[in-house]
């Protein structure tokens, strides 16, 4: 889905984009005048409602683009960047926040669970990284912004692969803002606590009434405190390498 590109305006790339923390992002970024390029791995019709709602309320001719595929899957990333580069020829801001989890016991996660889980995580980041990348140094500006876990700093019993991939999340954002800085593009992650998601449908309402009384703050995360967080971030392009709490004061 598309209309005609009005270039004067900054574009963003979120994925995982249909439902969730992905949906909070790309409403706040596109209430604060990017352009957009979505991307979900099924929910076509929730990204494609989503992109007709935000262009319904536009009136600067502003462009959204949608894309549906796996993010582990590189030949699918490597298209979507080809697409988005050819129709708005500028990258600004690149948001990475498709994820998977699965509770369970390690002794019961699959290799091929393991693999998936790594593919979508974490290989994902480093593909929108050859896909966008070249761009921004071309044009020496942008900010890449990674959607981490308060569990990739303490990790969560029977969610170690999950934990595992946001802990190399932060340690590749750590590394990739010390190789981008000469080139003036900002690289930092979001750690979020427990964000009032679909993820947490796996929950009671008596355990999720546990982990809230276990957050100072009261209450759960929303997707627009990611969203919010993210504009305010991208207003500050010295504040590089950095892993940003979002958890209610939890750790």
């Amino acid at each position: 889905m598309s209309i005609e590109p009005l270039h004067s305006h900054p574009v963003a790339f979120v994925s995982g984009a249909s439902r969730g923390i992905g949906e909070g992002i790309a409403r706040a970024l596109f209430q604060n005048g990017y352009q957009l390029v979505l991307t979900c791995e099924k929910n076509r019709d929730k990204l494609e409602a989503l992109a007709r709602e935000l262009l319904a309320t536009d009136s600067d001719n502003r462009s959204i683009l949608t894309f549906v595929g796996n993010m582990g899957d590189y030949e699918f990333v490597r298209k979507v960047g080809e697409e988005a580069l050819s129709h708005f020829q500028r990258i600004d801001v690149v948001v990475n926040n498709a994820g998977i989890a699965k509770i369970g016991l390690i002794t019961d996660l699959s290799v091929e669970d393991w693999q998936h889980i790594l593919d979508v995580n974490l290989s994902s980041v480093f593909y929108t990284t050859k896909a966008f990348l070249p761009t921004m140094i071309h044009n020496h500006t942008g900010q890449i912004i990674n959607i981490s876990s308060m569990w990739g700093t303490v990790g969560a019993s029977c969610e170690v692969a999950y934990s595992a991939t946001k802990g190399a999340i932060n340690s590749y954002t750590k590394a990739l803002a010390k190789e981008l800085a000469p080139s003036h593009i900002a690289v930092n992650a979001i750690a979020c606590g427990i964000i009032d998601t679909d993820m947490n449908a796996c929950f009671s309402e008596e355990e999720m009434q546990d982990l809230i009384d276990e957050i100072p703050a009261g209450r759960l995360g929303t997707p627009a405190d990611v969203g919010n967080a993210i504009v305010q971030l991208l207003q500050m392009d010295y504040v590089t390498g950095q892993i940003i709490g979002l958890d209610g004061g939890y750790i």
